[in-house]
């Protein structure tokens, strides 16, 4: 393995929303000796290494992906390991797999920590395969994106992490897991032993490990369960916010609706409101995509502006801290250049979810919310924006299947409501954020952060947020850590004050 130790003092993510002081930067590589398992047992070494000089030196490490996250969830006072040239990537064959999976090979991927989801997209798409769901921005690294439990596009499949049915965690100088649930066994015995790992297979401890939120060791890599290559036929439009709008907002029912819909007997695959609070007509605009099979294809070309999977995050950071009076005549015209109706753009989900840049500093926080309370949220919203803004920025409305991972943000059944408040980075902004932070408490609306954007709260806080159906959900998830990785010491190398912050670093 290629271990380059920089001596780097500091470190910016990539939104340049916060710089955080740091021990050293290591820039980390596969070999390239044309054996891709050779490389790959390589790197796993080499990374039992760093974990062993950490636990000696008493010093903290975390995994640095596409480096996209807006809050601390992967910075540390430490060593950071940059991960993006780790990314090898495989099919895996008959033989790995094991006897009772519920699949085949085919369905299956094999994907190491630094392979972002774009290349993923590339990738399969060039085997005639795709993941079931993807995110807006697809820059984030796979470990990065299963680690902070990125949403997905999917009405009807959840989160990135929903995909993974295998993870390789490296959790100290000698131990090394290939973990997956007992109640769907994935990979064969041959399988693991050319990783060289020990297999553990228990359901409550891959559910906690799967948004692990870097606490669970290096993630090395995950297994895939993909789909078939298809299409997504889309639509953007705007249509009146009135009762019909709010009705569907909170129940999904696409079909006994008044609202005119490109097919109005058929369940989208993708489904997204947004909200400019300063459009003149009262009008929102949603997104539509319906599942296709893959034929061959032309995009059309939408002139400037977002394509048809972008974040609106993607132009914010255009606006400047400017005076109020300016924000709505400043919202209006940077949406009306930047966000393009359209009608029947057909793609693969790489073609559709292709962003991997941002443009200018910008601030975003992300809700998930149960759908009886996305518009009790939107009310919330409007009447915030209408006592303390003008806000420079939009709210948008988006579904996903809940998840099964323990600390998954997406956890509210059988729907999760994405609810994002996406800003350039102002002053204006972050008081905005700070009151919607505090109105939610006061009304007592049952809610999950977004663990890689900006959010309020500290242990107790956490701890009420992820008591769901009476059942603590961040004790299970401590429990889970401490039960799998057993070595204190190890354990502590995996932490960060953001960890301990939220209540999330107890080491028994």
């Amino acid at each position: 393995m290629i271990i380059h130790k920089t001596g780097q003092k500091t470190w910016t993510n990539r939104h340049q929303n916060f710089t955080q002081a740091i021990d050293d930067w290591y820039d980390l590589a596969d070999n390239n000796s044309n054996d891709i398992l050779a490389d790959y047992n390589d790197a796993t070494l080499g990374i039992q290494g760093i974990i062993k000089e950490a636990i000696t030196a008493k010093k903290r490490l975390k995994a640095i992906g596409g480096e996209w996250s807006f809050s601390k969830i992967a910075a540390s006072e430490g060593i950071l390991l940059n991960t993006k040239p780790m990314n090898i990537s495989f099919r895996i064959g008959p033989n790995n797999v094991a006897s009772n999976y519920a699949k085949s090979a085919d369905d299956l991927y094999f994907a190491q920590c630094g392979v972002s989801v774009k290349e993923l997209n590339d990738r399969l798409a060039a085997r005639s395969r795709s993941l079931p769901t993807t995110g807006a921005s697809n820059g984030q690294s796979i470990a990065g994106a299963i680690a902070t439990g990125v949403h997905g596009s999917a009405i009807g499949f959840g989160s990135i992490q929903d995909a993974v049915v295998g993870l390789h965690l490296i959790v100290s100088p000698t131990r090394h897991v290939w973990l997956e649930k007992k109640s769907y066994p994935v990979v064969s015995a041959s399988f693991v032993a050319n990783l060289k790992a020990e297999l553990v297979q228990d359901d409550a401890l891959f559910n906690s490990a799967l948004v692990g939120l870097g606490a669970f060791g290096f993630v090395q890599g995950v297994m895939l369960e993909t789909v078939p290559l298809f299409l997504n036929e889309a639509y953007r439009y705007t249509v009146k916010m009135d009762a019909d709008l709010f009705k569907m907002m909170e129940t999904l029912d696409f079909q006994n609706t008044a609202i005119k819909l490109p097919y109005a007997k058929e369940q989208p695959y993708h489904f997204q409101v947004l909200v400019n609070p300063y459009n003149k007509d009262n009008e929102a605009y949603i997104t539509v995509m319906y599942k296709r099979p893959f034929a061959q294809h032309t995009m059309p070309a939408l002139g400037k502006g977002l394509a048809p999977g972008d974040d609106t995050a993607v132009f914010l950071g255009k606006l400047l801290e400017m005076t109020p009076g300016l924000i709505p005549v400043m919202m209006n015209t940077l949406i009306g250049a930047s966000y393009p109706l359209y009608s029947k753009v057909i793609g693969t989900q790489g073609e559709t979810f292709f962003n991997t840049d941002l443009h200018g500093k910008m601030l975003s926080t992300a809700l998930g919310v149960p759908l009886a309370q996305v518009n009790k949220v939107r009310v919330l919203l409007n009447d915030l924006n209408a006592k303390h803004g003008p806000f420079p920025g939009l709210f948008s409305f988006r579904y996903v299947k809940s998840t099964n991972a323990t600390l998954g943000f997406t956890c509210f059944e059988p729907y999760t409501c994405i609810i994002e408040v996406d800003t350039a980075a102002t002053a204006t902004a972050m008081k905005f954020y700070e009151l919607l932070w505090d109105e939610l408490e006061q009304q007592q609306i049952a809610y999950t952060f977004h663990w890689g954007k900006l959010l309020k709260a500290d242990a107790k806080k956490i701890e009420r947020l992820y008591t769901i159906n009476g059942k603590n959900r961040v004790s299970q998830w401590i429990q889970a850590r401490n039960s799998f990785i057993k070595d204190a010491a190890a354990m502590a190398v995996f932490n960060n004050e953001y960890l301990e912050q939220l209540g999330l670093a107890t080491i028994f």
